[in-house]
Order: C-alpha cells, then sequence, then structure tokens
C-alpha cells in the first residue's frame, strides 16, 4: 500500500520539475477533474444486452474469450459498473445501448420502446453522480439479420428500424432532461456486403432518407445531441459498408449533426488524432469511440500507447475540448471485465494528464518561430518528467487505488462476487 506522505513528497518534486518547464500541475489536474469520459456498458457482458435472453450476437461484432463472471441481470452489470468507478478517479459518465433495456420480464420489440424502460437506468446514473450517453442497437435482432437496417431494400424492415431511431431519440433526450445532462446519442449500422455489390448508390440514398426521417423533429439540445458513426468494415460485410466515413462525414457537414471517430473503424495506418483539427472546421462537435485495434477493428483494451497519447494531445492543443466528447468502445471477454474497464478508462485519464502536462503555448509559440529543431527537443525532454508522481497524486486526491494496488481491489471483488456466476 502506497504511503500518502511519500506521494505527497515525490508530487511536490514532480511539481517542481514540471514548474521548471512552465507548467502549473494543480492547473492540470483542475482541468483533468473537469473531464467525464463516458465508460461503455457492454464490457461488462460481452455486448449481450438484456432484451432477450437467448440473444446472439450478429452486425459483425464478435465479444472472444470466456473469461468467468459477465454479467447477467441489469443488477449484476450495475454492481460491476459501480466497482470499477471506485477504481477510477473522477466523476464520469455511462454509455448505454438500447439492448440494454429494463423491460421488467415484458418482451417488447425495439420500435415500441419509450423512456420507461430506461427509467431504472436514469435513476440509477442519477444517484451515482454519473452523466449518461445512449444508443440505438442496430444488431443482433432478427430484423438484422441478412446484414440491412437503415439502408434495406425492403421499405417495412426500414421503417422499423427508423421508428426505433425515433424512439431512442426520444428517450436520449429524456435522459438528458431528467439528468440535467445532454446525453449524446450515437447512430451506428452494421449494413454492408460481404463481396463486391454493383449497387453502391441506391443502398446510401436509402440511409440518407431513413436518417432524415429519424431527425426530422428537432428536440432540444440542452438534452441531447446527434452523433452519426462510421466503419471501414465488418465481419460479413467486408466489402462495402454503406455507413463509410465520407459519407457520415458528408452526412454530419450538411445536417450539422455530431461525427463520431472511432479508433478502430478507419485503415491499419490511419489514426484519428490526426482528423480531429480537420473535421472541428466543418461539424459542430465530436465524439470519440477510444478504441485500440489490433490488424483490424478488434476493440481491444485501450492502453497507454503513442496514439491514445497523441489523441490526448490532439484534444488539449486544439483548444476545442469543450467541443469533443470522450467515450470508450471495447469489449474483451477473455480477460476479467472490471479490470477491462478500469484499464481503459484509467489509460484515457493518463493520456489527458500527460497532455495537460505540456507547456502547449511555449511549444507553439516555438512553433510559429520555426524552430522546429527546439520543439522537437523539447517534445522528447518532456517525456521523462515524472508523471507516473502527478498520476499518482491524483489518484490520492480521489481516493482510488494508487500504481497497481486496484489489481488486488479487482481480484477480492473476482473471489466474492464473480466466481459465485457459475
Amino acid at each position: 500500500m502506497a504511503n500518502p506522505k511519500n506521494i505527497e513528497k515525490t508530487y511536490q518534486l514532480a511539481q517542481e520539475s514540471y514548474g521548471e518547464w512552465g507548467v502549473d500541475t494543480r492547473a492540470a489536474l483542475k482541468s483533468l477533474k473537469r473531464i467525464a469520459i463516458s465508460m461503455h456498458c457492454w464490457q461488462g457482458d460481452d455486448v449481450r444486452g438484456f432484451e432477450r435472453p437467448d440473444a446472439k450476437l450478429d452486425g459483425g461484432i464478435q465479444a472472444t474469450g470466456n473469461y468467468p463472471g459477465a454479467a447477467r441481470t441489469i443488477g449484476e452489470l450495475r454492481c460491476d459498473i459501480e466497482q470499477a468507478l471506485k477504481l477510477i478517479p473522477g466523476k464520469h459518465r455511462l454509455n448505454l445501448h438500447a439492448c440494454y433495456l429494463d423491460h421488467g420480464g415484458k418482451a417488447v420489440d425495439r420500435d415500441k420502446i419509450t423512456v420507461d424502460h430506461f427509467q431504472s437506468w436514469i435513476d440509477w446514473a442519477k444517484a451515482n453522480g454519473l452523466g449518461m450517453d445512449f444508443n440505438p442497437t442496430y444488431f443482433s435482432h432478427p430484423m438484422s439479420a441478412d446484414g440491412f437496417t437503415l439502408s434495406h431494400a425492403d421499405p417495412a424492415i426500414r421503417k422499423f428500424w427508423i421508428d426505433h431511431g425515433v424512439a431512442c431519440r426520444k428517450i436520449a433526450a429524456a435522459i438528458g432532461k431528467q439528468l440535467n445532462n445532454p446525453s449524446v446519442i450515437n447512430f451506428w449500422i452494421p449494413d454492408g456486403y460481404k463481396d463486391i455489390p454493383v449497387d453502391r448508390m441506391a443502398p446510401r440514398q436509402r440511409l440518407v432518407e431513413s436518417l432524415d426521417s429519424i431527425f426530422t423533429e428537432t428536440l432540444n439540445q440542452n438534452y441531447i445531441r446527434d452523433a452519426v458513426e462510421a466503419k471501414l468494415f465488418g465481419i460479413g460485410a467486408e466489402s462495402y459498408t454503406v455507413g463509410s466515413h465520407e459519407f457520415y462525414l458528408g452526412y454530419a457537414v450538411s445536417r450539422k449533426k455530431l461525427l463520431c471517430l472511432d479508433a478502430g473503424h478507419f485503415h491499419p495506418t490511419e489514426v484519428i488524432s490526426d482528423k480531429l483539427s480537420a473535421v472541428l472546421e466543418f461539424v459542430p462537435e465530436v465524439l470519440l469511440h477510444v478504441s485500440r485495434p489490433v490488424r483490424w477493428d478488434s476493440d481491444h483494451v485501450v492502453i497507454l500507447n503513442d496514439e491514445l497519447v497523441a489523441i490526448a494531445q490532439e484534444i488539449i492543443r486544439s483548444g476545442q475540448l469543450s467541443r469533443i466528447h470522450i467515450g470508450l468502445d471495447f469489449f474483451d471477454a477473455s480477460i476479467n471485465r472490471i479490470a477491462a474497464w478500469t484499464i481503459g478508462m484509467r489509460a484515457m485519464l493518463k493520456a489527458l494528464l500527460f497532455a495537460f502536462l505540456e507547456p502547449t503555448d511555449t511549444l507553439r509559440e516555438i512553433e510559429h518561430q520555426g524552430n522546429y529543431t527546439r520543439r522537437l527537443g523539447i517534445l522528447e525532454e518532456l517525456k521523462t518528467l515524472p508523471f507516473a508522481a502527478v498520476w499518482d497524486y491524483y489518484c490520492l486526491q480521489h481516493d482510488v487505488p494508487i500504481g497497481a494496488a486496484w489489481l488486488e481491489q479487482v481480484r477480492d471483488y473476482e473471489t466474492r462476487v464473480l466466481k459465485n456466476r457459475g
């Protein structure tokens, strides 16, 4: 167990080190405290949801692994989320999918869901001081089994999914109103072809019409933010994805919607850190789904790697933090699920703190002077400043485990709770 006095001493030394570079560590910690990251509920149960007990994943989504202890009920999932949040500094948000509804044992199809089916989630979020974001669920349903939803050629199927989207927007707006905190609702669909299509145009025309129908009603922006999310490909849709990056970029710009950039939804050599400043010139706000692709969109647990730091640096350096919503999106069933949440959330916060501990104004001035040698040299020296001491102090401030101490709490929870789930 870390000694708080030692943590404070090392922090004071780190404070002096950063101060020599003109960085105020106290200001950095205050800035980090204001950021609420949206933690995705679907890591806790491998994207199964509570709609139907026999639900099976489709839509190009896979959660691989069979680590014991996945949440089987809403109560278990909430308990797991609460445990994870005890290990993560700061106050954050929950990102909820429509298939996690609380229907009380009375089945309801997706085009008929209302805020009543999520009221217990809203009450729970309020009790835990959480904001809440929302997502329509356009996968794992008989009406999505052939790989098409909002772009489907059958008008009846298309209408079903349009009605689902309309219902979800009303739910999101109600969430935002009750929590007095805007709910970001994100639209992603799995539509596409496994092999090369002849007609690429018609599905996209239908998707535009469907989205326009969903967004017909103007809802209070104090309660809801609409986002659309692109994808490069999915399992079963390797050759053609209707909702490509170019499609949704054009739609978001023309309809003034948020553009969702998912770190795993691009070519292997593309990074979303470079896209932020480009798209923010044309869209009102951006939603980030921070993930870790490994060779393809495999949604690995977020770790503190170069791209995560680059994403955080671009968020802070751009000066557009107020226009960027940060959420995580991964699901790993091969490791302890509470640990997965904890690792990912803490990594995102570490990356943001690293970015806040940068003398951005100084570096920008050096860059404007054309002194690229000094810019590169300073950026390299900053990497070895005592960042960990500042992070540990932040954890101490928020009364969460310091260093690897959180692993012991996860192991204890697994012994007491998860192993009893069978």
